[in-house]
Formats: C-alpha cells, structure tokens, sequence
C-alpha cells in the first residue's frame, strides 16, 4: 500500500498483526510507510522501536521509541520500552534511569491495568538486576586499584554500600541534647581506645562476679521502670519487664555502693576508662541481662557527648545489636563501642540468658574544657526547680 494512502488505520492494522504473528521486518516496513508519509501519532513510533528492537536493530529502534515519547512524555509502555531497548544495547545505566521512570509515571495501583502490574514488576527486578551489575564493576576496578581491607578502605565499603542503597543513612538524633559537630559513627573503631584491652583482660575475672551475683535471686531488675511522677510510654513492653534487666555498679551518676563491693575486680578493670560524669545522670555502670526470646525494639539514646560500651561475658549464639544499618553478633570477652543515639535495637534469639557489662565514656572528640561545660549544664539545669531524675528538661 502507498504511504499516501488515506487509510492509514488499516496500514496500522496490519503492521501490528505482522508484529504480533512474529514478522518483525514486514511490521517495521509498514510502520515506516505511515511514518514517512508524516502519518504516524505516538503509538505508530512506539510499535516501530517493538518492530526494530525485535530485529536487534536497536539504534533505530531507540529512535523511533524517542519520538514516541516527544509526543507522549510519561507513557509507561514507552519508558519500560526504552529502559528495554537500552538494556539489550548494553547501556544499563540508562536502562535504570528510564524503569525508574516508568516507576514514577505509574498510576495508582488500583488504577492500573493488570498487565502494568506486571511490567512494572519486571522493571524493579530490572533494576536490581542492573544495580547488581554496577556493584560488581566498582568492585572489580577498586579490587584492580589496590583496594586493602585496612581502616579506610571498610569505611569506604560503607560509603559504596549507601551509594549504592544496599544501606540507608542513619545519623545522630539524641532524644534530649545534641553536641554539634561530632562525627556519625556507628561503631568505633575498638583500636582507637587502649583503655578496652584492660577491660578485655579482665573479662574472666568480671564474669566470676557476675556468675555470683546470677545466683542470687532478685539481683536483676528491670531495666527500663516506671518513675513516680513521670510520664512513660510502654514501648516495646519493656516497662516493669524483667526480660530486660539490670544490676548497677553506677546508676545515674550514683554509686551503688554495696552492688560496688561485690564487684571490685570489674570496677578495677575500669579504672583507665573516661567515664562520662553528669551528677545525678551519669555514669551507669551494669551488668545488662536479656532473657531467651527478648527483643530490644529499635530507640536512639539521650545526648550524644558519651559513647556505650560493651563487654560480652555471657553470649549464647543468636545475640545481635544492631546499630544503624550495621547489625554485629557479641562474641564473649570481645569488647565494642557504639553511639546510642543512632538508632539501634538489640535481640536474644537463643534459649538462653545474655550478659554483658554496660558503661559509658565520654566522646574522645570532646576537650576537657567541653566536657566540664557539658556538665555545668547539666548540673544548672537540675538545679531549676525540683531535683529531676530523667533525662527530659
């Protein structure tokens, strides 16, 4: 049929049920005819690039399907038909730009049509399938490059793994009072503070006392209590629960003084550690026990200017912190340091009782002068009005 023809639908007609029974090269014949005589709307150019992707002919096909979406911008169909396109032309990078957008242009699910359900399906797998690809080139040119496993370069495999979304960002975020400019950091590194290799050393000593104390029947209390005169919200169910327990050598700035002379091998083990001092709020010390099956839910931790530390002394496998996007098992006697004020939440999935001792020390990034200000503050603060246990002002 001449291109001039007026019946330009029976053409189009018959282009698409060549398409459809398989003959690629006879469709894209009849598309161009309709297109060369200035006939074509959005949908003729979208066939055009089926008919011509389907003969691998895609630098035509990528053409026709771009003119397509001169016309219609935000057609589905025709952005998962150039992602497509892109895909089998070896540019993934573009692939992935254009399924994100057939993504974006969706309409409402309830909206859609059955087979977009699908589509837009195979364009998330798509998607993945190139982010998968992508990660193995960085690593492929980073491991030709030299990339050791040392300090930067596990800060480095961070930073990929949030560039390439395998994590999200967590920052600080203290319920009560944030010291600006200090770092985000998750967990430090363990090298960094020498006064945890004393700790450590200590470990088997520290948990004979604690083996003593397990013995003795009401020793533990619930971490988390109801206060007189204080409002509290039973996250989590942890209120008044014993699932969660403590015993304090230091609570809240007090010295628990006949817990303290059971334990003096631990407090002798931290007499090297900068432990953080507010009167009335800071240091605790304890010994934090969470029953089989208990769960910490996620929280983030009260003023950022202290770090909590841990020591591991009885770990059953199955016992997990998470603290950010990072999630680490306790190993007994090995010591770590995180910053509670990222969100973080613990889990005991075994059948047994976890143990470890629980301190706080002081930012390593606060000076001296800081650190007396920070608790100056603090010490105004309670000195307004009636003495206030919490953390809240």
């Amino acid at each position: 049929m001449p291109t001039t023809s007026p019946d330009a639908r029976s053409v189009a007609h018959a282009a698409i049920d060549k398409l459809r029974a398989g003959d690629a090269a006879g469709a894209r014949a009849l598309f161009e005819q309709l297109t060369a005589a200035g006939l074509a709307d959005a949908s003729i150019f979208h066939c055009l690039a089926q008919a011509c992707g389907a003969m691998g002919e895609y630098a035509p096909a990528l053409i026709a399907v771009e003119r397509a979406l001169a016309i219609k911008p935000a057609n589905v169909y025709s952005l998962l038909l150039k992602a497509d396109l892109l895909t089998s032309s070896g540019d993934g990078r573009g692939a992935t730009a254009f399924y994100k957008a057939a993504l974006k242009a969706a309409p409402a699910p309830q909206q859609m049509p059955a087979d977009m359900h699908a589509e837009l399906g195979r364009a998330q797998a798509m998607i993945a399938q190139h982010a998968d690809k992508f990660a193995a080139h960085l690593v492929e040119q980073l491991a030709a490059a030299g990339l050791d496993d040392g300090r930067e370069s596990r800060r480095f495999a961070q930073s990929l793994d949030l560039l390439l979304r395998k994590k999200e960002v967590y920052v600080q975020s203290p319920r009560f009072f944030y010291f600006p400019g200090l770092p985000n950091i998750q967990y430090f590194e363990r090298d960094d503070f020498a006064w945890l290799d004393r700790v450590e050393a200590a470990a088997a000593d520290i948990r004979a006392e604690l083996m003593d104390i397990l013995r003795e029947d009401g020793a533990f209390e619930p971490y988390v209590q109801n206060e007189a005169g204080v409002p509290t919200l039973n996250q989590g169910g942890l209120i008044n629960n014993p699932d969660w327990s403590a015993f304090y050598l230091w609570k809240n700035g007090e010295f628990m003084a006949e817990n303290a002379a059971r334990c003096p091998r631990t407090l002798a083990a931290l007499a090297d550690v900068p432990l953080s001092s507010v009167p009335g709020r800071s240091p605790s010390v304890l010994f934090s026990l969470l029953r089989p099956g208990a769960h910490i839910p996620a929280h983030t931790g009260v003023l950022n200017t202290r770090m909590i530390c841990h020591l591991p002394l009885i770990v059953p496998p199955g016992c997990f912190l998470r603290v950010g996007n990072e999630k680490r098992e306790w190993v007994e006697g090995k010591a770590w340091v995180f910053d509670d004020t990222i969100e973080h939440e613990a889990w005991n999935t075994s059948d047994q009782t976890r143990v470890i001792l629980l301190f706080e020390a002081w930012r390593p990034e606060l000076t001296e002068r800081e650190r007396a200000l920070v608790t100056t503050m603090f010490a105004a603060i309670d000195g307004y009005g009636e003495p206030r246990v919490e953390w809240d002002m």
